[in-house]
């Protein structure tokens, strides 16, 4: 049985490393990959988990490869909820990428002195909060090659909205029974904005961000890529909390790609020529 185990294993595998040698750039190779419209499997990925874990690493790396000489350098600028994943995906896009990660919150913490976000919440309220945070957007901007996990509430100013677009935005779309879940399992002692009293951590979490949401929904639509983790589970038929961010951040860069193509053109940065 063991030995049955491995030769379909190593079947797979040759046909996966084949698969990924002739699939076209312009083809939605992630899809393609992991539905099973070409490829049966015949363990769920759960199951199987190092196996899909090593391809979706090498997949990450060639459409990263693919696309990095289209970028010109420009920032990728990661937007959506508290909890949705940007600074977990934000590093594992920006090592494929070969950028430097940034996240905004701790930008700020550290040009406020190593104050923590909640304690400049707490002492000096949230307009103080979200000036530091416009400074560091503008400061991060101007710099190249970077991928930067925003807060969520950046996209509420509109002058956030004029740095951002000097670098390509991206907004990580999941749906709020997942955000809530993953704050209430831990915690909100970081995130200001959801510090509630006593009661039940998930529906009070889901309350909250259902009205944050609804003032925001319309901001985060100005992002130039929108990633929609629900569609995304549905496209590979798995659950939303399965994906991983390596998973995730192969679908930023595929639709980052249709973005680009749309513009027939490499990403005209401000700073194209110029080095971080």
């Amino acid at each position: 049985m063991l030995d049955e185990d491995v030769a379909q294993r190593t079947a797979t595998l040759r046909q996966l490393h084949y698969f990924l040698q002739i699939m076209p750039s312009s083809a939605n190779t992630h899809t393609m990959l992991h539905g099973k419209k070409m490829i049966n499997y015949d363990t769920p990925r759960r199951e199987s988990g190092d196996l899909y874990a090593f391809f979706d690493e090498r997949l990450l790396k060639k459409k990263a490869k693919e696309l990095a000489p289209c970028l010109s350098s420009c920032c990728i600028f990661l937007t959506g909820m508290m909890g949705c994943g940007k600074t977990t995906v934000g590093k594992v896009l920006s090592e494929a990428l070969g950028y430097a990660f940034v996240d905004s919150d701790t930008y700020v913490e550290q040009a406020a002195g190593e104050i923590s976000v909640a304690q400049i919440f707490q002492q000096y309220g949230e307009s103080v909060f979200r000036d530091n945070e416009s400074k560091a957007l503008q400061e991060l901007s101007s710099k190249s090659q970077q991928v930067v996990a925003t807060g969520g509430g950046a996209v509420v100013h509109p002058i956030n909205w004029e740095y951002m677009r000097k670098g390509i935005t991206v907004f990580l779309d999941v749906p709020l029974d997942a955000l809530a879940r993953r704050i209430a399992a831990v915690g909100t002692d970081s995130r200001p904005l959801l510090d509630f009293d006593s009661g039940d951590p998930y529906t009070k979490a889901l309350m909250r961000l259902s009205t944050l949401l609804e003032k925001r929904v319309e901001k985060y639509s100005r992002a130039n890529v929108t990633v929609s983790l629900s569609k995304l589970a549905d496209d590979l038929e798995e659950d939303v909390s399965h994906l991983t961010p390596t998973i995730i951040a192969i679908e930023v860069l595929e639709q980052i790609e249709k973005y680009l193509r749309g513009k027939k053109k490499p990403f005209n940065s401000h700073f194209s020529s110029r080095s971080a």
